[in-house]
């Protein structure tokens, strides 16, 4: 008979452990590690050099301490969502796993048209074009996400190559891009003047928007949590593979943003695909054009990773909260033959299809493309408070004391204090900053109402399916307790 986790419910039988260390670093290099970042901090200047040092001490490093130590405490499907729940309870574990759900939908999107964006560099000179086609950005977004669901759904043994493929293509363009801006930058000079003056964070309206999107570049260690249950020796492998990862991401992220500055002009870096305009133009000052099309093959494989790594920790979720039936039990079931959540994956991939098509109504691909990252942060932050007040919340549990296997936030309830604290205070500061329509919004009215209605009426379906589900358990309770 199956060994049933008393939390989840799941037979552990039903999810069979594939991911080991390397899995899970390259996993985490996938779901963290986005070029798009760089290419949107070169774009909004040098100053977004100190604003990465100051991510990685006040939300990096502090959001790292947090979920090693409640993965290691509570290593079971659903992540985000139980955490939540064993500190709040029901209702708030699931407004704190709705809203991790959906910002998929939001972030999806984005995501994709970005990596189609990226992808338009194989094409060489062309790239740049294709960059700003909109027929291009959605063809070439529909079939990332299709490949990305299909190996998800087929199963953890099959999509985690997908995801380690994703993590290894994913650094070696950004160490191109190192190595050709070290090259043009000694034998040409670079073209932006860095000095520690302008290096300095900026404060102003037209920037604003962007300092939420430092810290959102940082997110997604906790993905694979969701899935503690399909990671071999979790309480181990979770820890190792964050801090590993959070060392290669960190420091990428600097040194690309210098290597782009280095290459372009700031305010000629596209936000969206600027790491591989660097790369092109620089790899044709050097006489080597075609590393830009070889870049660009590695990094669509590398974003086709992201989406898939994101699909598969996120998907967890729902699968999850439909197991506790808070949402229809269809979503609580497992493919019978690749033992995968298929339903999640299903409506995750279509929903946020039709988002995609829907961001593009009267905006640019700018303007839309910057809606849905604004809008995934905003949803994406929400349980991200709900993880660091948990983490206060359990902190005086006598299980933290007790687990051997637990690697706790050093310095005891202090300790915990700080690293929660900091990160709570930096999200709750990210979600205000968002709602701030960018200095290059030509419809700042529009954008705003938008960005607001979108968010609420996601949460408000969700609080809606949420008292169905409780009326239908206490339903349940109350025929049980008269049958008996």
């Amino acid at each position: 008979m199956s060994q049933v986790d008393p939390k989840t419910g799941i037979a552990a039988a039903q999810l069979p452990r594939e991911m080991g260390l390397r899995d899970v670093l390259l996993f985490n290099l996938a779901a963290v590690l986005g070029p798009r970042w760089i290419a949107a901090a070169a774009h909004n200047g040098t100053s977004s050099i100190s604003l990465w040092v100051i991510a990685v001490v006040g939300f990096f490093l502090p959001s790292t301490l947090v979920i090693n130590e409640l993965s290691s405490r509570f290593p079971v499907e659903g992540g985000l969502y139980v955490w939540s729940k064993e500190a709040f309870g029901d209702f708030h574990g699931f407004v704190a796993g709705w809203t991790y759900w959906i910002f998929t939908f939001f972030y999806f999107p984005g995501l994709l048209l970005a990596s189609a964006a990226m992808g338009g560099y194989i094409m060489g000179a062309g790239g740049t074009a294709l960059a700003q086609n909109r027929t291009f950005l959605l063809v070439g977004s529909f079939v990332l996400l299709a490949v990305a669901v299909l190996l998800n759904i087929i199963g953890l043994n099959v999509g985690k190559w997908l995801q380690n493929a994703g993590g290894v293509a994913t650094y070696v363009p950004l160490l191109m891009l190192t190595g050709i801006a070290a090259v043009v930058w000694f034998k040409h000079g670079s073209v932006t003047h860095f000095t520690w003056a302008n290096m300095k964070p900026v404060w102003n309206w037209d920037t604003v928007n962007f300092w939420s999107q430092i810290a959102f570049a940082f997110t997604g260690l906790e993905l694979v949590s969701a899935m503690s249950q399909e990671v071999r020796d979790p309480q181990r492998t979770l820890p190792r593979a964050a801090l590993g990862a959070g060392a290669l991401i960190a420091a990428m992220y600097m040194i690309g943003t210098f290597a782009v500055l280095a290459l372009v002009p700031e305010a000629q870096v596209d936000p969206k695909s600027g790491v591989f305009q660097a790369i092109s133009l620089g790899s044709t000052a050097m006489g080597i054009g075609f590393f830009g099309v070889v870049a660009a093959l590695l990094v669509s494989v590398g974003n086709a990773g992201g989406v898939g790594s994101t699909v598969a920790g996120v998907a967890r979720v729902p699968f999850v909260v439909g197991i506790d039936r808070y949402l229809p039990e269809a979503f609580g079931k497992i493919h019978p033959r690749w033992k995968t959540p298929h339903i999640s994956i299903l409506v995750q991939a279509v929903i946020s299809g039709a988002i995609l098509l829907v961001s593009q109504i009267n905006e640019s691909t700018r303007g839309a493309y910057q809606f849905l990252v604004d809008a995934a942060i905003i949803l994406y932050f929400i349980p991200f408070l709900y993880m660091y007040a948990a983490a206060i919340k359990l902190a005086g549990r006598a299980d933290r004391r007790e687990n051997a296997q637990a690697v706790l936030i050093p310095g005891g309830k202090p300790g915990v204090w700080i690293a929660a604290g900091l990160g709570f205070l930096v999200v709750l500061i990210g979600i205000f900053v968002s709602l701030v329509p960018p200095g290059d919004s030509t419809d700042k009215f529009g954008f705003e109402a938008k960005l607001v209605g979108g968010t609420v009426a996601a949460i408000a379906l969700g609080l809606v399916l949420y008292r169905r589900g409780a009326r239908a358990k206490s339903r349940e309770s109350a025929a049980g307790g008269t049958a008996q």
